[in-house]
């Protein structure tokens, strides 16, 4: 690689943890409150499928640990934000699935943090935003492909 390929990517990568880190400290503000982004990601997630899910399969999703989603789920769960079900074929595991009270807590979510998107958006230009979706879509697949 390059010099200035490598001062490119070191660039690239530098943009994007940072807007990561400006991201999640102004939407972890704007969410209800008690309510993590993590949290959020896994209830939207949820909503979206509209059917169950593992714990392990929820962790591939979100590329963490077992750990990491145990933790997020056992939140969600004393919030009555999920339901938790063993699996009726394979009693080692279990289902998760969205609860009304998460549904509502994801809608009171998208709420709070919809008006801050739009905004950057705006300010950005939404043909601007539609012009680098791709690229970071890409990046994304790179990434997650590992």
């Amino acid at each position: 690689m390059s010099q200035q390929t490598d001062s490119l990517a070191v660039a690239l990568f530098s943009e994007i943890f940072t807007i990561e880190q400006l991201a999640h400290n102004r939407l972890t503000k704007a969410l209800p409150r008690g309510m993590e982004i993590s949290q959020f990601s896994v209830l939207n997630h949820l909503a979206r499928l509209n059917e169950e899910r593992t714990p392990a399969q929820l962790a591939q999703a979100f590329h963490l640990t077992r750990g990491a989603m145990t933790n997020t789920l056992s939140k969600l769960e004393w919030a009555g934000h999920i339901h938790v079900r063993p699996d009726w074929d394979d009693a080692r595991r279990k289902l998760i699935s969205i609860s009304p009270s998460g549904r509502a807590a994801r809608e009171a979510a998208i709420a709070a943090v919809s008006p801050i998107i739009a905004d950057v958006v705006a300010e950005i230009g939404p043909e601007r935003v539609r012009q680098a979706l791709p690229v970071l879509r890409e990046l994304r697949e790179k990434l997650g492909g590992e």
